[in-house]
């Protein structure tokens, strides 16, 4: 596991792929902060690891990153974490436009393509 603070290049997402799902990387984005956690088997760990550094709960959303593919499928917006009723959030996905582009935009800074 690791928070991302300089940009990372897709070929690294794709090693990191390898390692546990072949294709995808789990991912958590804090979009306060703007930063980026990735390589775990689940959501939640990327999430405690944010939690630990000072992230807030209200601000972290699980996304899966796929490096082979680009543009707006490089980012499926599915976690278990994702499911905030109090913030009005009752899917796995991000429902809220605003936070997705947040996300995307924060993906962009992270993540060389």
């Amino acid at each position: 596991m690791q928070i991302i603070t300089d940009p990372i290049t897709l070929e690294d997402l794709q090693k990191l792929a390898n390692n546990l799902f072949e294709n995808m990387v789990k991912a958590v984005v804090d979009v306060s902060k703007e930063l980026l956690a990735v390589d775990a088997e689940l959501h939640s760990d990327l999430e405690a690891l944010l939690l630990e550094s000072g992230s807030k709960q209200k601000d972290l959303w699980g996304i899966n990153l796929y490096p082979a593919l680009s543009g707006d499928n490089l980012i499926e917006f599915d976690s278990m974490i994702n499911l905030k009723p109090s913030l009005g959030n009752r899917t796995r996905g991000v429902n809220d436009p605003s936070v997705r582009s947040r996300i995307v935009n924060i993906v962009k800074k992270r993540v060389k393509t």
